[in-house]
């Protein structure tokens, strides 16, 4: 049998995804979002001087959260306004 493979689908958005030169990125094997802010602080040294958002599966999280395989993560800049 083959094993599943944890597998994420990962959307960037505005200054993020300029940061990026790209507005998505398929990635597997990236267990929770310490890991992934490791991963894109590495590929992409650009974004360490930005604040952003991650949401997993359209829910905003904090601190560092359980990535389920199959997740929709999206990068979300810093939102102005009020």
């Amino acid at each position: 049998m083959e094993k599943v493979k944890h597998q994420i689908k990962v959307l960037a958005f505005g200054m993020v995804a300029e940061r990026m030169q790209t507005a998505t990125l398929e990635l597997e094997g990236i267990p929770n979002t310490d890991v992934l802010k490791g991963y894109l602080y590495q590929q992409f040294p650009q974004l360490e001087d930005i604040r952003f958002s991650i949401s997993v599966n359209r829910q905003v999280v904090t601190g560092n959260h359980a990535i389920p395989a199959d997740a929709e993560i999206a990068l979300l800049p810093p939102f102005s306004g009020g």
